[in-house]
């Protein structure tokens, strides 16, 4: 590596400005981001985001899911590129960096190297990916999970949000159904800079996160078919109440989870058909997120929570189903990759410590196809998904330098 490349450091202030600037779309009144995959504000951010990768110098080409993929080319164009990037859609009480930090810190490495004329062996390709949230459209990770060959293009471009619009109707309303063939896009490696969702790195005073896994993830729609009746006159012990059936499965997930340890799992909607005051609930629709970084104790959940359900319908003479919509294996990061995330991290002299991730990423499902690996930094009191999300100008800017120089070292510095 060249002496100018050792030293090349990012812009900070420009980095903050960048993600200070995209939270203006669907900015919350209380400083957060509600930016709903292929909405009206996914299309502003990525107009922006079009336009600032285009005003670098990049080719910006869109697939048939609205991946967004941006190219930087290298001195040898016969190699596949090195990506880097993440995501911009957000939860519905998001904030401004769960994602956003990792897709504008790639789009900050390549304008350092451009003010620095730097050119890189490898031509470089900065990512946008749809739907990694998966707040509006489910999966979550969506267009990395088709990209990989997880799903096929027609079943995702089949799928529904909640008032019924599918994914192809609203990639063609906001203009973001490209010619792109899904999964045309080559990559000889990949790396995504996120915050840490969790309070580890925090709590330990350390300023990068080199993440060697990320856990597997299941999740379920549940329904709840019980009896609706008069909350007065029907006795506790005539009761199928779908209601209290959900409280012993949510208080049942809790005691799986913590008894097999590294295991976590989450009740996180619920609905009631037709609520009152003075009936009964008759019928609930809920989901289930279990995660954990442990194959074995991934099937050990699945198997105990469905048992646990069939067991309490059975006492409460109600009928409970379990459809798994989505399964993911724990994910092992390349330890190539690992090892130049953490080589780049202690030469510029960040305390760092490897580590294991608690959410699922756009790099998890890639880590399938091309060898990945990811850098966390921390938020502050590992909040994420909330509008009180939160990290320091000095560790996203850290973590950036980081993504530079790993670039750099997988990359190679042209002669």
């Amino acid at each position: 590596m060249t002496k100018p490349a050792s030293n090349l450091q990012i812009d900070s202030s420009r980095l903050w400005d960048t993600i200070h600037t995209t939270a203006q779309f669907g900015a919350t009144p209380k400083g957060g981001v509600r930016r709903l995959t292929l909405g009206p504000e996914d299309k502003q951010v990525r107009d922006w985001f079009r336009a600032a990768c285009e005003n670098a110098g990049l080719d910006v080409q869109v697939d048939g899911l609205g991946n967004m993929f941006a190219l930087r080319r290298g001195r040898d164009m016969s190699k596949p590129p090195l990506g880097l990037g993440s995501h911009l859609d957000t939860q519905p009480t998001g904030g401004k960096f769960d994602g956003i930090l990792g897709t504008l810190a790639a789009l900050e490495v390549i304008r350092t190297l451009n003010d620095a004329g730097i050119e890189t062996e490898l031509p470089l390709c900065v990512t946008n990916w749809t739907n990694e949230e998966g707040s509006r459209y489910a999966p979550a990770m969506m267009g990395s999970a088709a990209f990989v060959g997880d799903f096929t293009v027609d079943d995702i471009l089949g799928r529904k949000d909640a008032a019924g619009i599918s994914v192809a109707e609203a990639l063609d309303s906001i203009g973001y159904r490209g010619d792109l063939p899904v999964g045309a896009q080559p990559f000889s490696g990949f790396l995504e800079l996120h915050i840490e969702q969790g309070p580890i790195l925090e709590a330990e005073g350390k300023t990068i996160g080199v993440v060697e896994n990320g856990q597997g993830v299941l999740w379920y729609d549940g329904r709840i078919t019980g009896f609706e009746s008069h909350a007065g006159s029907t006795p506790m012990n005539l009761r199928r109440d779908a209601l209290a059936t959900l409280s012993e499965i949510v208080l049942a997930i809790e005691a799986i989870a913590v008894e097999l340890g590294n295991a976590v799992g989450t009740v996180g909607e619920a609905v009631i058909a037709s609520p009152s005051r003075n009936v009964i609930p008759g019928e609930i629709a809920f989901t289930i997120d279990a995660r954990s970084a442990d194959a074995a104790i991934l099937a050990q959940l699945d198997e105990r929570i469905r048992a646990a359900a069939a067991g309490i319908a059975a006492k409460r003479k109600v009928e409970v189903t379990l459809d798994l919509v989505w399964r993911k294996e724990p994910t092992h990061f390349d330890k190539t990759l690992v090892g130049a995330v953490e080589s780049a991290a202690n030469a510029l002299g960040y305390a760092n410590r490897r580590i294991t991730s608690g959410a699922g990423h756009d790099a998890c499902n890639l880590n399938a196809k091309v060898p990945t690996a990811m850098i966390f930094v921390p938020c502050k009191d590992g909040v994420s998904h909330n509008e009180l999300e939160d990290a320091t100008q000095t560790d996203c800017a850290s973590g950036a330098n980081v993504l530079l120089h790993t670039v750099l070292s997988l990359a190679g510095v042209a002669k």
